[in-house]
């Protein structure tokens, strides 16, 4: 993996610490849950539209990714004489085959019968999408506050016509997040030197 991202290494121990009750909570531990629905005590939504609107399963990741990613046909004449372009095309394929499991999951949620609104995640599903998704959101430590209960997916409090993942914190307030935005900042940790055009060429512009 590249050098961190600055954002990420600002507080990253007390991260840690608030993500240990979370560790718990998946059975690294002893803590539990708050039982019951959550209570609406405040929630601070972002200011972004709807992630995308649903779309089915396709045969590659770049189909796939239709609709998060705003993903570009070939060329008409494809550089393959070029070396830097058959570079670009190599890690281009990598990136996507490495995201494609975790956008996939993060679609389903959202835009299938799999859960309900209101619903909690699994502690499968949960445990994915914290570390894959909110561990890299640029306001990581903001979401998870006190520390994590539980993930839910609902109406996002703006676009509601739209569905959202919230944090639910053991101070009973839940806050919405974009899993692209975290998508996007765990791309520039991880491919530092092609993340800007990676994200510049199949990013739809204001996805966060």
């Amino acid at each position: 993996m590249g050098s961190l991202n600055p954002m990420l290494l600002r507080g990253v121990s007390l991260l840690r610490v608030r993500l240990h009750h979370h560790h718990h909570r998946l059975g690294f531990g002893f803590g539990i849950g708050i039982a019951g629905a959550p209570s609406r005590r405040a929630c601070c939504t972002e200011s972004i539209r709807a992630e995308e609107s649903s779309s089915s399963s396709a045969d590659n990741s770049s189909s796939t990714l239709r609709g998060v990613l705003s993903v570009n046909e070939a060329p008409k004449y494809p550089r393959w004489d070029d070396p830097d372009y058959c570079k670009w095309k190599d890690k281009e394929g990598e990136i996507l085959r490495d995201v494609e499991p975790i956008v996939l999951l993060a679609k389903e949620i959202l835009h299938s019968d799999r859960y309900m609104d209101g619903e909690q995640l699994t502690l499968e599903d949960e445990k994915v999408v914290v570390e894959r998704l909110l561990a890299y959101h640029p306001h990581s430590e903001d979401k998870i506050g006190c520390g994590i209960d539980s993930i839910m997916v609902d109406r996002h409090p703006q676009f509601k016509h739209s569905r959202c993942l919230f944090v639910i914190r053991t101070d009973s307030v839940w806050i919405d997040f974009s899993y692209q935005k975290c998508l996007r900042a765990y791309i520039r940790d991880k491919y530092p030197t092609h993340a800007e055009r990676f994200i510049r060429e199949h990013f739809k512009r204001g996805s966060g």
